[in-house]
């Protein structure tokens, strides 16, 4: 059935997702609506425009945020964020691609989703788009001190301070340099995210004109996911939104690019600190443009062209590209983009030096040569098509949910011409493609075809400039006070007049009941949690989850931490990073990479260490290695995972080598993007045993570590000293007592336990555990890394998970985000983003900003959310609000195998149904003076733990003042 202002165009079956797809159109405007009915109650909306824009303003991505503050029906200032206060949701946000904007959300509440969906409809389609609200989230023009016009001119802007952050990740700017070289003249030339020197050159106006010519329904797609059938959709769709309308035409389709006749070469410059060694951090790239995304059969070639030749070590491109000496590790953007109307496929390496750029090419075209004169092995060819048929099964969920990651799988092909339905039912394409790759010359021309006869190739050469972010600075200071020597009296007062419009605006108290809301009374009455059957296995624990995971088998090993030396402590991580790269038994790593692709969607091992939840000082510290396969893998699996915990081998030292190496480089290149996680981590450090092993393994104090142990490798005695080690720790984690995890359907456990029982048959010895020392301090650091924004965090030490107070403390957290922080640190700060939060893990409370341009103030915005929680008179509407953004966190589902992982680790950390239960009914029942309470018991100043990532010059200046330790890697 469809609304009668839709025509139904076809339903399908899709068997191996247990979904139907349902393709309608309205019939006035041409606006589409894609919908997959599946027996899922968390539902999921988005309304997608193609938008194209025509230089790097960020239009799109301005627009984007300027549309969610306030519309017609729903006139406030921040309906998106208040909503977030209001509503059950399991996800919201807005996102801008290269060439579209989308707007989706997620809910299981029936009346929740439908709330969402008005305000949803009114802020795409009628939106107010006030000049105030352009100021706040695009860019703006203040005097340094707001009413002072002698003080300097300076720009403004949330978009503008998170495109600042973005571009200072080396990866992100490099990228940006070379989709402007594969896309000479369309719109994938330029950022639709926005270059902070361009932003400022967008107008009001301009904002204005592309939402006109881009948020029509004659542009818009309409898909939805979930048990609520179509036309109940299609009628919120017309009643709060197409009747409004007529048919539009518009020609927004993006043209082929006009394909290069011959290759061309290019140099750039990436900004790194001027105290940075400049030895070996060039970036080579080699990149080709390919064909449409909208064709299957295109798409499915070009990712298994991509697989074959980089998925593992054992595949050829990415095995020279390791080993090679001409640089550290193949670049982070090796690897197919198929989000683009055309593909494209990159390759190259990092950790380089620029005169080896034509040594490194051909490399590259040496290995694709041999592989088109020679081929490959078939069964390299069966693995890369075996990860696309698992990456297709997987029903995932515990980030995005299942049906939006469909959708939005969708929804490129939708917006170009091709069809969806190609895109979610690839099994006809797939049984094709496995047909052709019998043929030994399919891939041999298919590597001709697409890459070495391909004449629109581009080679990138970027050269590290300490200089950069300087001149940056300078040419950006410069073009203010050029700006400033050209106001008049009139724009004088303008500008003055503004920012105070703005800051009058931004201290409104709009009516929240124009907004539609759920309330308590519509949370659900218990919190649901899959359980497990523990059954043994030859003595060994092991714990059953039957669940809904299509046709995957998921297996863990799972044991406490033994007591370790320090030196042996220091290197967990190394070994969960090397242990699943790494030789097993008789065969080396290329072979047991191989391996691992043909059985298994990969095996990954890691720790997890947790506070206790009566006593934080007290941990426990869990090794896991884990893998999933496809049901007809299982026994592969078993095997897999059991040979690789007992057999790994870590002779192979150039091996050991190579990984160190790439490494540190990863770590080092992600530090910009990490930013809100490393101050979180340095400002609890101190906190408790846990938080301090964090620090030490994933923090800056493990950046320093990882560093220093790279160049000692250097020493070939302390590589095979460093292979001893770990083979000493693998001998000790195989005799440590362990249980396993499995999680399948039902039908398939009996099966799954047979195969267990071959190989798990070893019984440990018993091994005395790790105790971590009791730890307590004050930490106050300041960490100058290449960064044109800041981070910044603030901690308190609270109590553990099971005391009475953290309940309280977890609501008190949205509550100090929804009335004080949200407003004074990202609307009137310009930060990306500014909260609060408990950590229950780490018995902490924690204050943080990221992609800031304000530090000393933001610091002391902390302090002041804390006097506005004592002092204002608070409604009980912002305590309801609270609580219910706290519940829909908790009750927010996940995908069946993290439903099951999340119920089983929350047990053995002793977070029990029953503690967890409780703790859910407690937070419903927290009244304000509870946080009043709390926050004058556990958040003193003078308390607080400290921690700053922010550019070098900043911290110079900055950190005395603030009483912060200033520390540099």
């Amino acid at each position: 059935m469809s609304h009668p202002a839709f025509s139904l165009k076809r339903r399908q079956i899709i068997p191996t997702l247990n979904i139907e797809l349902q393709e309608y159109q309205h019939l006035k405007t041409g606006a589409r609506h894609f919908h997959l009915q599946a027996a899922d109650n968390n539902n999921v909306f988005l309304v997608a425009f193609l938008t194209v824009p025509e230089d790097s303003t960020g239009v799109a991505h301005i627009l984007e945020h300027t549309t969610l503050c306030g519309s017609q029906r729903f006139p406030v200032r921040d309906p998106f964020f208040m909503m977030t206060r209001r509503s059950l949701n399991t996800f919201m946000n807005a996102m801008t691609s290269a060439d579209w904007t989308a707007y989706p959300f997620a809910s299981q509440n029936k009346k929740d989703f439908y709330n969402l969906l008005e305000v949803y409809l009114d802020a795409v389609f009628f939106p107010h788009l006030s000049p105030l609200d352009f100021a706040q989230e695009g860019w703006r023009l203040e005097f340094e001190k707001p009413t002072d016009s002698s003080s300097p001119l300076v720009y403004k802007g949330i978009v503008y301070n998170e495109m600042k952050g973005a571009l200072s990740s080396p990866n992100q700017s490099i990228w940006e340099e070379l989709s402007q070289l594969l896309y000479p003249s369309i719109t994938y030339h330029f950022n639709s995210g926005g270059e902070p020197k361009d932003i400022p050159n967008l107008t009001y106006d301009q904002l204005k004109a592309f939402h006109a010519a881009h948020y029509h329904p004659s542009n818009a797609i309409f898909m939805t996911y979930g048990d609520i059938p179509a036309e109940e959709h299609q009628n919120y769709f017309e009643e709060h939104a197409l009747k409004n309308f007529e048919k539009l035409e518009l020609d927004l389709s993006i043209q082929d690019e006009q394909r290069y006749q011959s290759p061309i070469k290019k140099e750039g410059f990436y900004a790194v600190e001027e105290s940075e060694e400049l030895d070996d951090k060039c970036y080579v790239l080699i990149a080709w443009l390919l064909g449409k995304n909208t064709d299957a059969r295109e798409w499915l070639n070009a990712h298994l062209l991509s697989g074959m030749l980089l998925d593992d070590s054992a595949s050829p491109l990415r095995q020279a590209l390791e080993i090679t000496e001409l640089g550290t590790a193949p670049s982070g953007l090796s690897g197919l983009e198929s989000s683009t109307r055309e593909m494209n496929f990159c390759a190259g390496l990092e950790g380089c030096n620029a005169e080896n750029a034509d040594a490194i090419e051909a490399l590259i075209f040496e290995v694709l040569q041999q592989v088109a004169n020679e081929g490959v092995p078939q069964e390299r060819l069966e693995s890369v098509l075996h990860q696309m048929e698992l990456h297709q099964r997987e029903i995932t969920g515990d980030h995005v949910p299942y049906g939006l990651r469909l959708l939005l799988n969708s929804l490129t092909p939708a917006l170009h011409g091709g069809d969806p339905l190609s895109m979610l039912d690839i099994d006809p394409a797939l049984e094709q493609l496995r047909k052709d790759v019998q043929n030994p010359d399919f891939i041999k021309n298919l590597v001709k075809t697409q890459l070495l006869d391909n004449p629109h190739r581009v080679r990138l050469v970027m050269k590290p400039d300490p200089q950069l972010n300087a001149k940056r600075i300078a040419e950006e200071t410069q073009r203010l006070a050029d700006l400033k020597a050209q106001l008049n009296h009139e724009e004088v007062s303008q500008i003055i007049e503004q920012t105070q419009l703005l800051a009058d605006r931004q201290n409104t108290q709009d009516n929240p009941e124009l907004l539609p809301k759920v309330t308590l009374k519509d949370v659900a009455d218990d919190l649901l949690i899959v359980e497990g059957s523990l059954k043994e296995l030859k003595g060994m624990p092991a714990t059953w989850f039957a669940q809904g995971t299509n046709g995957m088998v998921y297996q863990e090993v799972v044991l406490d931490l033994p007591d370790l030396n320090e030196e042996l402590l220091d290197l967990i991580p190394i070994f969960c990073d090397a242990i699943t790269e790494v030789g097993v038994g008789n065969r080396d790593y290329l072979e047991t990479q191989s391996w691992q692709s043909a059985v298994s969607g990969g095996i990954r091992a890691g720790v997890t260490v947790r506070g206790g939840v009566n006593d934080v000082q007290q941990t426990r510290n869990l090794f896991i290695l884990s893998g999933k396969s496809l049901a007809r893998h299982h026994a592969d699996l078993t095997q897999l995972i059991h040979d690789t915990f007992t057999k790994v081998r870590f002779d192979e030292t150039s091996r050991l080598r190579d990984l160190v190496a790439q490494a540190r480089l990863e770590v080092e290149n992600s530090i910009p993007s990490r930013g809100i996680a490393l101050v979180n981590n340095t400002a609890v450090s101190r906190i408790n045993p846990s938080s301090a092993l964090s620090y030490r393994w994933s923090g800056f104090g493990g950046i320093r570590y990882l560093k220093k142990l790279d160049e000692a490798l250097n020493d070939k005695t302390q590589l095979l000293e460093l292979s001893q080690k770990l083979t000493e720790l693998r001998d000790i984690l195989i005799n440590t007592p362990r249980q396993l995890l499995i999680i399948s359907e039902a039908e398939r456990q009996a099966e799954i336990a047979q195969g267990l029982e071959k190989y798990w048959d070893f019984e440990p010895q018993q091994t005395a555990l790790l105790q971590l020392p009791s730890i307590s301090g004050q930490t106050r650091e300041a960490w100058g890394v290449n960064t044109q924004v800041n981070f910044t965090a603030k901690a308190y030490k609270t109590v553990p998970y099971a005391h009475p107070d953290a309940p309280i403390l977890m609501v008190l957290g949205d509550f100090l985000r929804n009335g004080y922080l949200h407003r004074a640190i990202r609307e009137q700060g310009g930060a990306y983003g500014g909260s609060a939060a408990y950590d229950s893990d780490n018995g902490a409370f924690r204050f943080f900003s990221y992609r800031d341009p304000r530090l000393v103030e933001t610091l002391a915005d902390y302090d002041r959310s804390l006097a506005w929680l004592q002092e204002t008179a608070h409604e009980s509407r912002t305590l309801e609000e609270a609580i219910l953004g706290i519940i829909s966190r908790i009750d927010r589902p996940s995908s069946p195998a993290g439903e099951a992982k999340g119920a089983f680790f929350g047990n053995l950390h002793g977070r029990t149904p029953e503690l967890r239960r409780a703790f859910r009914s407690k937070i419903l029942n927290v009244k304000i003076e509870d946080l009043q309470r709390v926050a004058l018991e556990y958040l003193k100043p003078e308390l607080a733990n400290v921690a700053v990532v922010s550019n070098p010059k900043l911290l110079e200046e900055t950190s005395d003042k603030l009483g912060l330790k200033l520390e540099t890697l």
